[in-house]
């Protein structure tokens, strides 16, 4: 049996080179304010994967994407065991673009701190007299550059994201920028009115694409995971006030309560956060895990 090492490892996410294809395996690391944390969420990277081909499936009329299966059956021997069973896909081998598409469609976050400040978010203008949580009159797009791990990504405004494109593709770099923004917004879109109807509000997300060996642009990575996006549910949201969530927030706000944590979460705190995990997959997909 042939034995594989990660070409790449990220936060959470492990590659693996298979040839003319990828083995993209989400792990149970978790990651807030860019800092890995010393603890592993159970069933967290099982989570992460099925999620993402949930969405996968469900988003394809709008935009190729990346997956190719999640049995690893389909993979090399290696991979046919618990370790990597639910939580590995394989993947088409894409060029990624250097952008995080990040589109909001509620003002919270880093977001809400700007329009405090001044009225805007990543430099785009928004109404007078928001309040904290509420939905924007139409999703915003406010794209980043991509850090290495231990580095913070920098908001970006759309033409600087055609400049960070056009360099590395050059004849390309508006091109690449509105295909990859128009297909942020109409992803978004489309699965935020669908997660309404399942009880649960898509307050903002984070897309990546890549190019095929064609030049197509290509869905890739993860998609509106709990570790990418913002999900709220519908039942008992008020916007004046930050809302309870099913995803990583919870973390975050208990590494903000507890500064001299060392990056280190009690039982209670992943047990809690995996059950939000699970709980936001069964509402969206219908489904246990």
């Amino acid at each position: 049996m042939t034995d594989f090492k990660p070409i790449k490892e990220g936060k959470v996410r492990e590659i693996y080179d298979n040839g003319d294809s990828l083995i993209m395996v989400a792990t149970d690391r978790i990651s807030a304010f860019d800092v890995i944390l010393k603890n592993k969420i159970t069933k967290k990277g099982t989570v992460l994967t099925q999620m993402s081909r949930f969405w996968f499936d469900y988003t394809k009329d709008i935009l190729p994407n990346h997956m190719i299966s999640t049995d690893v059956k389909d993979m090399p021997e290696y991979f046919q065991n618990e370790n990597y069973d639910g939580n590995s896909m394989l993947c088409r081998k894409l060029t990624m673009l250097p952008i995080e598409c990040i589109v909001r469609g509620y003002i919270t976050g880093s977001g809400w701190e700007s329009y405090k400040k001044d009225g805007t978010v990543c430099g785009i203008k928004l109404p007078a007299g928001l309040k904290e949580c509420d939905k924007l009159p139409e999703p915003i797009y406010t794209p980043s550059t991509k850090a290495e791990i231990g580095d913070h990504d920098e908001n970006i405004d759309f033409e600087r994201s055609v400049e960070v494109l056009e360099r590395d593709f050059p004849g390309h770099g508006l091109e690449y920028a509105t295909a990859i923004r128009d297909n942020t917004i109409a992803l978004y879109k489309k699965c935020a009115d669908y997660a309404l109807t399942k009880g649960i509000i898509i307050a903002d997300t984070k897309f990546e694409f890549g190019l095929d060996e064609n030049g197509n642009v290509v869905l890739g990575d993860e998609m509106l995971t709990p570790d990418s996006s913002r999900f709220w549910p519908v039942e008992g949201y008020e916007s004046g006030k930050s809302q309870p969530s099913f995803d990583k927030q919870f973390v975050r706000d208990w590494l903000k309560a507890n500064p001299d944590s060392d990056y280190k979460l009690p039982q209670d705190v992943i047990d809690k956060t995996i059950d939000k995990y699970l709980e936001a997959y069964k509402l969206l997909t219908g489904k246990d895990l």
